[in-house]
């Protein structure tokens, strides 16, 4: 059964949200999945301050369990138009992985979260996406067979690079039915093919 790892970095929980909606899309498909988040940076008494979400139940990922899956779906929020800190830090620790090409030829895709409409969602899934390809992986994004990301009768997230969701100023607006369709529909897709692929 294909493997599948959901890795996300999440703030303030919707990229955590989106996480799940993905690996539920997975599992639908048919693969083994597990959703895990990487290590915040930020010092506990800021991050508390800052009313950061600490209480995530997902495990803290290593590096060297990348190699153990079929796939990877990454997700973080957007910091000015591209990846977060916490998880390029996470990511910049994968060298020997590189290395050794123990990621070249897995599936690998994109979502993630922002402030605003156009916040930098799509450049933000693209620096997911240069990452991943750099690994060797095949990346798979979110076609418009969700239709979902094609309304303009509300604010949507989505782009053919990968699922999103917009979180407002104040970070209030949750993702919606139609966000979170467009992840499980894309996690659906990323197993799928690694079913394919790895069987």
């Amino acid at each position: 059964m294909a493997k599948v790892l959901v890795l996300y970095y999440s703030t303030y929980g919707h990229i955590e949200t989106m996480a799940y909606a993905i690996a539920d899309g997975a599992r639908k498909a048919g693969a083994q999945v597990d959703v895990k988040r990487v290590p915040e940076t930020v010092p506990a008494e800021i991050a508390r301050n800052n009313h950061f979400k600490l209480d995530q139940n997902a495990p803290i990922a290593t590096v060297a369990e990348l190699a153990d899956y079929d796939a990877i779906v990454v997700g973080t929020g957007t910091r000015f138009g591209r990846i977060s800190s916490q998880m390029a830090a996470f990511l910049d620790q994968a060298g020997g992985l590189w290395a050794r090409g123990a990621l070249n030829g897995k599936i690998g895709g994109a979502f993630a979260s922002s402030a605003t409409q156009h916040g930098g969602q799509e450049t933000t899934l693209f620096s997911i996406i240069i990452n991943l390809l750099h690994f060797g992986m095949m990346i798979v994004g979110l076609p418009y067979s969700h239709q979902g990301q094609m309304s303009a009768d509300e604010i949507v997230g989505g782009a053919p690079y990968g699922a999103t969701t917009v979180a407002g100023g104040d970070g209030s607006r949750q993702p919606t039915e139609i966000d979170l369709a467009g992840a499980r529909h894309q996690g659906e897709l990323v197993a799928a093919a690694a079913i394919k692929v790895f069987g």
